[in-house]
Formats: structure tokens, C-alpha cells, sequence
């Protein structure tokens, strides 16, 4: 599996592309390296969908500075009554906490990963076989995942990059790019923002129009207590940033709590 966020073997890349921090962070790193980048997004009736008028939001900011993406967006919130899970089943809350607490396993998507995966993945190869060349299919995940979220874990993906191509041709022709399959969401941010300068954009507006909260209130503002909040807060954090997210409370207070579950946390792994 491709490893490094620095290099890319191919001119043409398929992203997952969900409008939250990590897929974003991996569109402005291969914008940066120069690689035409077609990205595809899932409404599947999650409570969170602001995150695609989030990532909207950005693909016009993008292009009114030049950089110019193929983005399709599919439609399976046909899906959302069979999916059993607090992302999608309206009267059930999402909790909040830390993404290594137990019930954090209530806001898994049943086998979410490999049907966005396996779309993106269909559509690389044929990319792939109309222009005769390799393409790079590349996915956000990365190791803070791993704890809750079994689709995120290396043996999920060698084992179903396996399985799609013994059912297809020319399987070759799609290269997995999980540049920090085995890294953290600072290592992630810090990457995008050398790609950013590289862009000549501003930090500020991407990750403005970016949505992590599970559950963000009327007003497109996160509460700072869910998992993916908590996670993010102590990545901007790790780099020295204020993030530039509205949050319903100020962001002292909100980061002052996500210390707090992180140091909770920690002193749990010492105990076990």
C-alpha cells in the first residue's frame, strides 16, 4: 500500500471525498503535487449532511482560484432506513465522548467504508482503462479510526483491494493511496497545510468550509462533544491553531473539555 502523502506515481487521482477534515486535507495534497483529482461523495442520509454543503462550499472556493475538480455526488439516502446506526436512525442520539470509548461503536455505519469504497473504487478503473494509465484511488482514514472503526484498519483494506480485483480486469491500473492509514489527524492537518501554502490558499477558508461534527446544531455550529469533534479540536490544537470552525461555545472552552476526555483517556490506557 502507498504510504507517503509526498510522492504519487500517477497524474489522475479518485478520492472519497466527504467534505470533512481528512478527506479535504488529502484533495489539497494532491492539488499541491499537481494531480487531476476527481472526487465523489455519498449522501446516505446522514444526520451530518452539512458536510456536503461544507465541501460545496469549497469546491467554489477552489475554483475561483483555479483549481478546478470533477465532483459527482451519489444518492443512496435510500439506504438510511436499513442502516442501523446513530449517524443515521433519527431517534437515536449521537454520543459524545472519545473516539477509544466504547459506546463510540454506536456511531459505526454498517459496512459503510466498503460501499463508498466500492464505487470509487469502479470508477478508478474505468478512469483508469479510458485513458490508459493508473489511477489512485485515495482514502482519508488513518490510525485514530482504528480503535472503533473496523473498516478502517490495514487488514480491511488488503482484503478488500483483493477481493475487487480478482473480480475485475485490469485491476492493476488502480493504485490504494492511504497516505496516513498509520497516522494522526495533526500529521494529517499539518500535511495540508503545506499543501495549502503550496496553493497559495488560505488555511482559514478550507477548514472553515469543512463540517467533522456528528452532530452539528440548526445553525451549522458544532457542540465540540462527539468523537470526530473532540478529535479535531486536539489536532488544531497539536499544530498550534485555533480552529477556525464556529463552535456554540468559544473555542477556550471547547478545547479545555477535549483536553480534559483526552487526559481521561489516557490515564485509562495506564490502568489497563
Amino acid at each position: 500500500m502507498e504510504q507517503s502523502p509526498i510522492k504519487t506515481p500517477t497524474r489522475r487521482a479518485v478520492i472519497s471525498l466527504s467534505g470533512g477534515m481528512d478527506s479535504t486535507s488529502m484533495l489539497m495534497v494532491l492539488l499541491a503535487q499537481g494531480v487531476t483529482v476527481h472526487g465523489v461523495s455519498f449522501d446516505y442520509g446522514q444526520k451530518h449532511r452539512l458536510e456536503l454543503e461544507r465541501l460545496n462550499a469549497n469546491l467554489e472556493y477552489l475554483r475561483k482560484n483555479g483549481f478546478e475538480v470533477d465532483w459527482r455526488l451519489v444518492d443512496i439516502s435510500s439506504l438510511k432506513d436499513m442502516l442501523h446506526s446513530s449517524l443515521t436512525t433519527s431517534d437515536w442520539s449521537v454520543p459524545t465522548g472519545h473516539y477509544e470509548q466504547a459506546n463510540m461503536k454506536e456511531t459505526v455505519v454498517p459496512n459503510r467504508n466498503a460501499i463508498f469504497a466500492s464505487m470509487a473504487w469502479a470508477w478508478a478503473l474505468s478512469l483508469a482503462q479510458q485513458n490508459h494509465e493508473p489511477v489512485l484511488l485515495g482514502l482519508g482514514v488513518h490510525s485514530g479510526d482504528h480503535a472503533i472503526y473496523p473498516d478502517c484498519r490495514p487488514q480491511f483494506y488488503e482484503k478488500l483491494m483483493a477481493a475487487f480485483s480478482s473480480g475485475n480486469w485490469d485491476s492493476e491500473l488502480v493504485q490504494l493511496y492511504l497516505p496516513w492509514l498509520n497516522s494522526d489527524k495533526a500529521t494529517i492537518l499539518r500535511d495540508a497545510e503545506t499543501a495549502i501554502k503550496k496553493l497559495g490558499l488560505d488555511f482559514d477558508t478550507v477548514f472553515r468550509n469543512t463540517c467533522t461534527s456528528y452532530s452539528p446544531d440548526a445553525d451549522g455550529r458544532s457542540h465540540g462533544m462527539t468523537g470526530s469533534d473532540v478529535e479535531r479540536i486536539l489536532a488544531f490544537h497539536a499544530i498550534s491553531r485555533s480552529d477556525p470552525l464556529e463552535y456554540v461555545e468559544p473555542w477556550e472552552t471547547c478545547l479545555e473539555r477535549a483536553l480534559k476526555v483526552g487526559s481521561a483517556v489516557r490515564t485509562n490506557r495506564k490502568n489497563i
